[in-house]
């Protein structure tokens, strides 16, 4: 019976010697020295690779000289304490079967290449270094949110992925229609016909998923979604893209403040998972990508979020004494360089903003007393600036029916939406995660395009 498949990520742990070990990768490097081949191999598991040496008496010798940098192969063989620098074992061969043949035109070979360059070839580049623990590390942060809500009790609901409302209001949504491009149906006064739809209807790639989760709380209490969202914003920046993934929690029951603690409960935890499954690929952002990313991420974990008014926050900004590109005054969103300005020199950790200009913020959140803000709040942290946003749901019918007329919305396409507060309503609260944000925040990559396996841009949906 032939021995099961070890990964080399496991192999790497184990003290030689140690016979029958079976791996099996794709070539990083090949080295022929006449008498012996050296084949060093990475299968994804981990950073790490493992260095096969190959006797010139194995059976199909003359055809290992021959391979290429990413080809794939099976190697049986004796791990043994290796007498090379920089590597604790080694595999001695006693088999070595070709799986799949790379041919020259192979694009990764051992040298640096450019972000911009494994762009085009996203197909690939999950077997480099840099991107082979990016793509570790979502899938340990996608655990660990699972993680989190599961183990308080929070049910996990999938949102639909097609819709006919705008949860934003802010119409960057992107059309699904089965109807005839170039001879769409119209009505007797030139109109599309939209009847003739598949839905009957308009319907767009939903951009959140927030107000059906929304329906769920006000039955479930604690709910969280967690999948792809849409934006058909034509933004070319290194924090946008059209498809991206949000995680959003949905709480009845509860005020901005419950959400504030639920929110920096959430960060913490996923950094720490972070911290603690992801070591040695954190080790090499921290030292090739972001030197001192450990460091922030752990202060982060260890300190206290601050939270202030956006009121108090403009008057710092405004005192500050600062030069900014964007001027700062009450009223105005707040940019990036702004958040990063409190997080970063202002505070010196991460800030809930609270209480934004209910101008500036979506309908549904919920009017203040004082007539002017809303129940709003924003996570800021060092170096990526808005991590989270959310706010406590308006539950007042009346004045709910007011925000969606006040920003030109359909009542109609609402009306399922406001039966929640016409049947039964209670005060809940949510907020939303991007969780290609957090990649970024968690790997020190600067460009949203490096943490998502396929991006899709302005212009751009290649693969």
């Amino acid at each position: 019976m032939q021995t099961p498949r070890t990964k080399i990520v496991d192999v790497l742990k184990l003290e030689p010697p140690r016979s029958g070990i079976r791996v099996k990768g794709w070539l990083r490097t090949v080295r022929d020295s006449k008498q012996v081949v050296f084949l060093e191999l990475n299968d994804g598991s981990g950073f790490g690779t493992l260095q096969a040496v190959c006797p010139a008496n194995l059976a199909n010798f003359e055809q290992l000289r021959k391979l290429s940098t990413g080809s794939a192969v099976e190697i049986v063989g004796e791990l043994v304490a290796s007498p090379a620098k920089g590597q604790r074992v080694e595999l001695q061969a006693t088999e070595v079967i070709i799986v799949g043949l790379a041919d020259a035109s192979f694009p990764l070979q051992k040298k640096r290449h450019t972000y911009e360059f494994l762009r085009e070839i996203a197909h690939l580049r999950a077997r480099t270094n840099t991107f082979g623990a990016v793509f570790r590390v979502r899938s340990a942060l996608a655990q660990a949110i699972h993680g989190f809500f599961q183990d308080r009790g929070f049910v996990y609901v999938h949102t639909p992925i097609i819709t006919a409302a705008d949860a934003e209001g802010a119409g960057e949504m992107f059309r699904v229609s089965t109807l005839d491009p170039d001879k769409p149906p119209r009505t007797p006064d030139g109109k599309i016909d939209y009847h003739q739809d598949f839905f009957s209807k308009p319907t767009y790639l939903t951009v959140s998923g927030q107000l059906n989760g929304e329906t769920f709380a006000l039955g479930l209490s604690d709910i969280y979604t967690f999948g792809p969202t849409f934006r058909a914003e034509n933004s070319n920046t290194t924090r946008h893209v059209a498809e991206f993934w949000m995680i959003e929690p949905e709480m009845a029951w509860a005020d901005l403040d419950d959400n504030a603690d639920l929110a920096e409960a959430f960060i913490k935890h996923l950094l720490r998972a972070a911290l603690d499954r992801c070591q040695e690929d954190l080790a090499f952002f921290n030292e090739r990508i972001d030197t001192g990313l450990v460091a922030r991420l752990q202060h982060v974990v260890d300190a206290g979020f601050e939270r202030m008014s956006y009121t108090e926050a403009v008057r710092r900004l405004e005192q500050s004494g600062q030069k900014f590109e964007f001027p700062v005054f009450w009223g105005a969103n707040l940019q990036a360089e702004h958040e990063r300005y409190l997080t970063e020199t202002l505070v010196g950790r991460p800030v809930f903003v609270t209480d934004y200009p209910k101008e500036i913020k979506a309908f549904y959140m919920r009017r203040n007393d004082d007539g002017k803000t809303v129940a709003a709040l924003d996570l800021l942290v060092p170096k990526i600036g808005e991590l989270i946003g959310g706010s406590q749901r308006e539950e007042r019918l009346d004045i709910l029916e007011a925000g969606i007329n006040h920003a030109k919305l359909s009542p109609v396409d609402y009306a399922w939406y406001l039966d929640t507060r016409r049947f039964g309503s209670a005060p809940h609260a949510g907020f939303g995660l991007g969780f290609e944000r957090l990649v970024m925040y968690v790997t020190g990559m600067e460009n949203i395009r490096d943490v998502i396996p396929f991006p899709r841009t302005p212009r751009n949906c290649d693969f």
